[in-house]
């Protein structure tokens, strides 16, 4: 029985966002090919996980017979969050880009499953599981655009998840998702919906051959 970790961390409900209307979608196509599956769902908008302290951190790197209770509480928490990574067939992140990098919240989450020794460094307990991301964007950061140089979610994430966790990342990215509220991108909606409209099938194209993959 195949089991799918799903985290959100837009700050706004499905109706009014765009990684969450399509990581719903890759979801919902999940379900479907595995209908007997379970789906571990983290909401950090709604209830974030702690950001990272000194205890949790120093915690880390300690024999636990050695703990201080604070110690101890800090990293149990992030024991719980690691081992839901490492129980995962498969995971799905919502990450629309906010001031050109990840919500802090989905930055709290990494901090807390990132363990050198563990999840990072030479063993890394989670390495080989397929990862996707839902990489959305006000506007347009590609190759040749005029911002690719302000691309930090990619780039960001493809650093500490494939290269640091060894996962196997694949990205979906709607773009342009501002263009219906900004007056001065209404020139851009039709390639925004184009975009969207690409996502959604993408969503359902990996959900399936992912499903695929993991029943070979």
């Amino acid at each position: 029985m195949a089991t799918l970790l799903h985290i959100d961390s837009s700050v706004f409900p499905t109706e009014a966002s765009a990684s969450r209307t399509v990581t719903e979608a890759f979801r919902t196509h999940w379900q479907e090919q595995h209908p007997d599956g379970t789906v571990v769902h983290r909401d950090l908008a709604a209830q974030p996980v702690p950001h990272i302290t000194a205890a949790a951190h120093t915690a880390g790197f300690a024999d636990p017979a050695s703990h201080t209770p604070e110690q101890a509480a800090a990293f149990a928490e992030r024991v719980r969050l690691i081992e839901e990574l490492e129980q995962a067939d498969a995971v799905l992140i919502g990450a629309p880009m906010y001031n050109y990098s990840i919500p802090s919240t989905l930055k709290a989450w990494l901090d807390n499953v990132i363990l050198l020794g563990r999840t990072a460094g030479e063993t890394r307990s989670a390495k080989g599981t397929p990862v996707t991301v839902v990489a959305s964007r006000g506007g347009a950061y590609g190759p040749g655009t005029p911002r690719e140089g302000y691309e930090y979610v990619q780039n960001y994430l493809t650093a500490v998840l494939a290269d640091g966790l060894g996962l196997d990342v694949d990205f979906i990215v709607p773009e342009l998702t501002m263009a219906p509220q900004n007056p001065a991108m209404s020139e851009l909606v039709p390639l925004y919906e184009a975009s969207r409209d690409r996502a959604l099938r993408e969503a359902a194209v990996k959900a399936k051959q992912l499903a695929e993959r993991l029943a070979a």
